[in-house]
C-alpha cells in the first residue's frame, strides 16, 4: 500500500486541485487546498511568474508546515510588450472579471493587424519541500498562439475565447477539455513536474 504524503496546493481552485491529484496520486501525494490549513492568499508582489509562484508556495508551506505546490500563469502578448503578463487575472482591475479583461485586451489590440497578434500563455509551477527550501523544483512551459479580434467558443476560462491555435484551427475555448489538458501550458508544466518528482522521489 502506498503511503500518501500530504501536499498543500496554494490555491482554492477546484479544477486545479482535481487535476493535480489525478497526476500526483500515483506518486504517493494527497494534494489538499490551502484553505484546509487556514492559509490565506498572499499578496503577489513579485515581478515575474516565478517570483509570485514562490511567494504563494512559501506562504502555504510556512503556515501548514507541509510541502507546498503553487502555480502562476498568464498571457504575454508581443504587440503589447508582454502585457498583460503577471497582471493577466486582474488586467481590467478589481473585482477580477474574465469578460472585462477580454474587452480591455481587444481594445488594446484594436489597431493591431492580423498576423501581428502573436502571444503565448505561460505557466510556472513551484514545489517546495519546506518554506526555506534552497532548491525548489521550478517548471515553466509556454503555449504559442495568436489573439483573435472576436471571441470564439464556450469552453475554458480567462483569455481562452481569444487565444487562437493555428495548428488546431480553433480557439482554446473550442478545444475538448482532454485535448486542452494535453496541449496546454499548465498540462505540460504539470507533466514536467511529475517527471521531476519521480526522479526526486525515485
Amino acid at each position: 500500500m502506498t503511503i500518501m504524503n500530504t501536499l498543500v496546493l496554494a490555491s482554492g481552485n477546484a479544477g486545479k486541485l482535481r487535476e493535480f491529484n489525478q497526476l500526483l496520486a500515483p506518486l504517493g501525494f494527497d494534494v489538499r487546498p490551502q484553505a484546509d490549513f487556514g492559509v490565506h492568499d498572499v499578496e503577489e508582489t513579485g515581478l515575474t511568474f516565478v517570483e509570485n509562484a514562490l511567494l504563494k508556495a512559501r506562504e502555504a508551506s510556512r503556515v501548514s508546515g507541509l510541502p507546498a505546490l503553487a502555480d502562476d500563469s498568464g498571457l504575454e502578448v508581443d504587440a503589447l510588450a508582454g502585457q498583460p503578463g503577471i497582471y493577466s487575472a486582474r488586467y481590467a482591475g478589481e473585482p477580477k472579471s474574465d469578460q472585462r479583461n477580454n474587452e480591455k485586451l481587444l481594445a488594446a489590440l484594436s489597431d493591431c493587424a492580423e498576423g501581428q497578434r502573436t502571444g503565448r500563455y505561460w505557466c510556472v509551477l513551484v514545489y517546495l519541500r519546506h518554506p526555506a527550501d534552497p532548491v525548489p523544483i521550478i517548471v515553466q512551459r509556454s503555449w504559442e498562439g495568436e489573439l483573435l479580434a472576436h471571441p470564439r467558443g464556450e469552453q475554458g476560462f480567462g483569455y481562452d475565447p481569444l487565444f487562437w491555435l493555428p495548428e488546431q484551427g480553433m480557439s482554446v475555448a473550442e478545444l475538448p477539455s482532454e485535448m486542452k489538458n494535453r496541449l496546454s501550458h499548465r498540462g505540460r508544466a504539470l507533466q514536467g513536474l511529475v517527471d521531476m518528482l519521480k526522479v526526486a522521489h525515485g
